[in-house]
């Protein structure tokens, strides 16, 4: 009787919804607030107050149709073509810094591509092949994973990349590191080294200004992030230079108190916050919608992570549990890092706040690494009677 009911069973795929309707909710928010905070400034300069709001949703929907084709797919299929993205990271990574193709905006070298309309930023690539290649190298080295050895091999094949995006991008940077040390985080069982190296990272902060100074010698990083460690330590002495963006967004979020002027009510987006529906976005929420508001869209990516912790606990192998493990660690540093830059916890890093801000590039490959986890759930199985 209990080998015919066994028998009986049939496997059922399982498709994580709820991560799905948080990305819809997200994604649908940032196009309100997109709107929200540039109308102004898009009727001010090209006499079309919906600019970005039509550029951002067409985006949008192409972003979501690529999601949910890369879901369907089993994730397997991608380590076929681990080598190639991270060698194609590399080389476009070199062209932004060293050739012509390599075009600057607002004075930062980030974008690649032959004109303005024609350009993207591999830095967002860069983060989607990294994680595929830091979890094929782990899975297989997981027998030797506390080797020091093999810990050289996984942080070693981010080293190539992530010093490339460094020149001109250091929050992306910080975040490639990050993804790669949350993931070997994850499959190591030794932990006093990580607490060891988050102690030492926590030591290098109380030291920004002189290592920066050194770093920016030795042609790590440049000048203009320097002078951000230093916006970032006294904002008032810098008002008229870098300060001008921190004190804004910190006049915005004081002035938005427990709820909110309401939605679309914002004053500071009127042109005193530059760029506002980019980096800052988060200021100009926190002024319409208030410390609630603020809580209730963080309190949505604390949802989105649970999601991702269940899909990775249930995930039918290593590679993965490794594969959304990555992407939840890429959201949980961009937006922490983004709230700690509006609030100047951190120094001015100019980092977008995933599903929210403005910017074509980083939604559709967000979109793609949300189309890999979604394909890692729909690889769980259900067994029903």
């Amino acid at each position: 009787m209990e080998k015919e009911k066994q028998a009986n069973k049939k496997k059922k795929s399982f498709y994580d919804y709820s991560l799905l309707f948080v990305i819809i909710f997200l994604s649908c928010f940032g196009l309100i607030m997109i709107y929200s905070t540039s109308y102004y400034t898009a009727q001010l300069k090209l006499g079309d107050s919906t600019y970005y709001l039509r550029r951002q949703a067409m985006i949008l929907l192409g972003s979501f149709a690529v999601m949910i084709f890369i879901s369907k797919i089993d994730y397997h299929f991608w380590t076929k073509f681990v080598v190639f993205a991270y060698l194609a990271s590399v080389i476009m990574m070199v062209l932004v810094n060293f050739t012509p193709l390599g075009r600057e905006v607002n004075g930062k070298k980030r974008w690649l591509g032959i004109s303005d309309s024609i350009s993207f930023q591999p830095t967002e690539f860069v983060k989607i092949a990294l994680i595929l290649v830091t979890a094929c190298v782990i899975v297989r080295l997981v027998s030797q994973i506390d080797n020091w050895r093999v810990a050289a091999v996984v942080f070693g094949l981010a080293i190539p990349p992530g010093l490339l995006v460094l020149m001109n991008n250091l929050s992306s940077g910080i975040i490639i590191f990050g993804i790669v040390f949350v993931m070997y985080f994850v499959a190591s069982k030794k932990t006093l080294r990580f607490a060891i190296f988050v102690g030492g990272f926590l030591a290098l902060a109380f030291l920004a200004i002189p290592l920066g100074e050194q770093l920016v010698k030795a042609g790590v990083l440049q000048s203009y992030q320097l002078d951000r460690i230093h916006v970032w330590q006294n904002p008032e002495a810098f008002a008229s230079e870098g300060g001008f963006q921190v004190l804004q967004g910190l006049y915005a979020i004081g002035s938005g108190g427990l709820f909110g002027k309401g939605l679309g009510n914002s004053i500071q987006k009127l042109g005193f916050v530059p760029e506002a529906q980019n980096d800052m976005i988060f200021s100009i929420i926190c002024e319409e919608l208030g410390l609630f508001g603020a809580a209730c869209l963080m309190l949505l990516f604390l949802f989105m992570l649970h999601r991702f912790l269940i899909i990775a606990n249930n995930a039918p192998d290593l590679l993965g549990a490794l594969i959304v493990t990555g992407a939840m660690g890429h959201i949980a540093i961009q937006v922490i890092l983004n709230i700690a830059v509006v609030t100047n916890s951190i120094p001015n890093t100019g980092i977008t706040l995933p599903f929210i801000s403005y910017g074509g590039t980083s939604l559709l490959f967000l979109m793609a690494e949300m189309g890999l986890v979604l394909g890692v759930s729909n690889q769980i199985t259900l067994e029903t009677l």
